[in-house]
């Protein structure tokens, strides 16, 4: 059924707009006009593109407040003791419960303004290593859980070939792995070729250079063709020195010398990068995907994102480990750092300004979350447009956090200061899965959740 929403205001096409009738048509996509259209009025409610989840490991929401430790007689906790206790979670979940802990982050995620997330999923087998007999039964279950709660949902399949460059076989990898490059590729597209839904679609992801060696990446660089490429970069100080080792490279240097770089190519979170390698991005048109939040809690980094903008290369945002998945929270956090790190304000502040001068910052911050993040993803989303996907989330201008602010500010306040809890409703394709700030399936997914805590605990 074709709708009109009218808000008091919207950003349409990166431009903010008073009052402005945005047509949806019966496919769930903007239209020009709707012709006798019941109109919906969205009072006191500024309207946003959808929400860009571009990169998330939802089956971590198990972790949330169970790694924030020291573990006994360690003196110090980071990425890689926090890995191990990730690895125990990861090997712990069968394809019930992997549904039930996935829809549990994706229920907070729809609460959160996401309308599309990037699922980079590497659970493939069974615990032991085993195969399932549908190979891809488990990378279907998270596939389900995202649209049961009405989400629109890349699944990133990884490739996962060892545990590392002279790294001995880790039992807790056995379920990430496959035995060579052809069997990766091969599942892939068979994942592929099996989905049906339009709101579903398969990119692929060779985890890290430290997972995935350079033939793999070559086989892998010369045969996919089509749809998004991510992968894991330059997140630890270990990951240079071994890739160093093994290839005589850098992470980014690699990727380029293999033929892996390009538009459809994004590097996840790529924090510990040269000069040359913050150029050989942008030469080639690929992006980053920074995820602040996770990089704060495992101590990893901080994503130079004002270099990388400086370069030409887009920079998206996800919420990774689920360590808490607000998306606007993300987006302040990008700048924040930078602010930390450079001891000046608005540092990604742009240097040519289109529009008020007090939204300029604001704006930054929503291309990451949104057109940023659809181009990483290739969809068809984060602008709100003729012909695209009615996908948006509004924000409530009565909120204590957002009221008074002046109309030239609102989309740095909705950016830099206002709380998730002023997100009200969140459409994917025409229809609204989050409504008055409430999700149908909350409750029914939060007990399915707290079932598979209790059998974890």
């Amino acid at each position: 059924m074709s709708f009109c929403f009218v808000p008091d205001f919207a950003v349409i096409e990166g431009r903010l707009v008073e009052q402005p009738s945005v047509f949806v048509d019966d496919a769930g996509k903007v239209s020009s006009s709707s012709a006798g259209a019941p109109v919906r009025r969205l009072s006191g409610k500024l309207l946003l593109p959808g929400f860009v989840n571009g990169h998330s490991h939802a089956f971590q929401r198990v972790l949330r407040g169970r790694t924030e430790l020291r573990a006994e007689g360690n003196e110090a906790d980071d990425f890689w003791s926090w890995r191990e206790r990730m690895y125990q979670a990861a090997t712990a979940l069968g394809p019930e419960q992997l549904y039930a802990v996935s829809k549990q982050a994706f229920v907070e995620m729809a609460l959160a303004g996401v309308t599309t997330v990037g699922e980079f999923h590497y659970l493939q087998h069974q615990a032991d290593g085993t195969r399932y007999d549908d190979e891809s039964l488990l990378a279907k279950t998270v596939i389900q859980a995202a649209r049961d709660v009405g989400l629109r949902i890349v699944l990133l399949r990884v490739g996962y070939a060892r545990a590392g460059f002279q790294v001995a076989e880790n039992p807790r990898q056995r379920r990430f792995i496959d035995g060579d490059v052809e069997s990766f590729l091969r599942r892939v597209d068979a994942l592929r070729s099996s989905v049906k839904d339009p709101l579903v679609t398969v990119g692929v992801a060779p985890h890290s250079v430290r997972a995935v060696p350079r033939s793999w990446l070559e086989a892998i660089a010369k045969a996919v063709t089509q749809g998004p490429v991510h992968m894991h970069v330059a997140e630890q100080p270990a990951e240079l020195r071994a890739c160093l080792a093994e290839t005589g490279r850098r992470p980014i240097e690699l990727l380029a010398e293999v033929g892996l770089l390009s538009p459809r190519f994004t590097g996840v979170h790529a924090i510990h990068l040269e000069a040359n390698e913050v150029e050989l991005l942008g030469q080639s048109k690929s992006l980053v995907c920074a995820c602040p939040s996770t990089e704060r809690n495992l101590g990893d980094g901080i994503v130079r994102a004002d270099e990388l903008l400086k370069a030409g290369v887009e920079v998206s945002l996800g919420s990774d480990s689920q360590a808490h998945i607000d998306l606007l929270e993300e987006a302040r956090q990008l700048e924040g750092h930078l602010r930390l790190l450079r001891l000046g304000r608005a540092v990604l502040f742009p240097g040519v300004v289109e529009g008020p001068r007090e939204s300029a910052l604001g704006q930054v911050l929503l291309r990451a979350l949104t057109t940023a993040g659809a181009r990483s993803l290739g969809v068809d989303t984060g602008s709100l447009r003729t012909g695209q996907p009615a996908d948006f989330v509004t924000i409530d201008l009565n909120h204590p956090s957002m009221v008074g602010v002046p109309r030239e500010a609102l989309v740095s306040a909705a950016m830099l200061g206002a709380s998730s809890a002023a997100i009200r409703d969140v459409c994917v394709q025409g229809r609204l899965i989050v409504e008055d700030g409430r999700h149908a399936e909350a409750e029914r997914t939060a007990d399915g959740f707290r079932a598979v805590m209790a059998a974890l605990a």
